[in-house]
């Protein structure tokens, strides 16, 4: 399978994934829904509309493989296992996409949250071209692998260094995202800043759980657009985030905001958990107070664009660790 081969698969699993009429495509988003209820259905369109414009757009294919002139045009041969997360629907795709364009096999263990679509893709991919059957192994256990990419947490990257620090590896941890803002921002910022924010119910390393803001900000325009997001207090596991976080603030008597479904506090940690967002006031350069290793991305003042954030290009990877340029190096 050479190069313009993969990339023309990759183009025509981007029309599965659009088509309106895949009756297959809607019982797998539906039994996705009932495996993990964090995957919302408005969410998973979300996911699959932006993998299928932003990742498997034809031009866009190819103007990304020719940034890499090592890029194998045939199969390597070498296998790269990949630990998938399963926070956000198919969140682990663009690991899957750009091991197979380098020409790798990839070796694949899902997540347990996240089996049904990741299945659909691989099953959709193996009918466009059966040469896939001998690139894409999804195993429970990753062994003999010539290289390794694993996302998770904090403590199970620990056990990642363990078992596959000896082979060219990226390993990813917890990461979250942050807003600067200038305190002059449009409602229409706001509704895109509020995308940022709550899609995914916050659940993704490229959501926003922490803004900055400069003293005597109004937070009242933010509010009143957060608050279109109070629907997802119908989902139970939300809405137990929230009644607990709620608790907590209240027990310990601290000031905090509430949009009904959305609760604000000051806190000096950009990890905020799921319901909560965390506020810091600044009067001075905010870039140098922040722990660069923690952030994923900046939106707003000196930023990416706001409602940008769950728009990655192929480009733009995780952790700022070229994702490409690791596996065209494999030898």
């Amino acid at each position: 399978m050479n190069l313009q081969t993969r990339i023309n698969s990759f183009f025509l699993l981007g029309s599965h994934l659009m088509d309106d009429k895949n009756l297959d495509l809607a019982d797998a988003k539906s039994r996705a829904y009932q495996q993990n209820s964090w995957f919302l259905p408005s969410f998973i369109e979300e996911a699959i509309a932006q993998i299928a414009t932003q990742f498997l757009n034809k031009e866009a294919l190819s103007q990304w493989a020719a940034m890499y002139p090592t890029i194998s045009n045939e199969s390597t041969g070498l296998k790269v296992g990949i630990v998938m997360a399963g926070n956000i629907p198919l969140v682990g795709f663009h690991d899957l996409l750009s091991t197979l364009l380098a020409g790798h096999t990839a070796v694949v263990k899902l997540s347990s949250k996240d089996t049904v679509l990741m299945e659909y893709v691989i099953k959709t991919l193996l009918n466009i071209d059966a040469e896939f059957e001998q690139l894409i192994l999804v195993q429970e256990q990753l062994k003999n692998c010539d290289a390794y990419i694993a996302t998770g947490s904090n403590n199970t990257s620990r056990y990642f260094e363990q078992y596959f620090g000896k082979f060219p590896n990226i390993i990813r941890s917890n990461k979250t995202s942050i807003a600067i803002l200038h305190g002059k921002e449009s409602t229409d910022e706001l509704e895109l800043l509020a995308q940022d924010i709550m899609l995914y119910f916050g659940r993704g390393c490229r959501n926003v759980t922490q803004l900055w803001v400069p003293k005597g900000y109004d937070f009242l325009p933010l509010i009143n657009v957060l608050k279109k997001y109070n629907y997802l207090m119908d989902e139970h596991k939300y809405k137990h985030n929230y009644d607990y976080q709620l608790a907590l603030l209240m027990m310990n008597r601290q000031f905090y905001m509430d949009t009904g479904g959305i609760l604000l506090s000051e806190n000096a940690s950009p990890f905020a958990a799921i319901s909560q967002i965390h506020y810091q006031f600044y009067d001075q350069e905010v870039l140098s107070q922040l722990n660069m290793d923690e952030i994923q991305c900046i939106v707003g003042k000196g930023g990416l664009p706001f409602g940008s954030l769950q728009k990655p290009q192929l480009n733009q990877y995780a952790d700022g660790t070229d994702t490409l340029a690791f596996l065209t190096q494999l030898k």
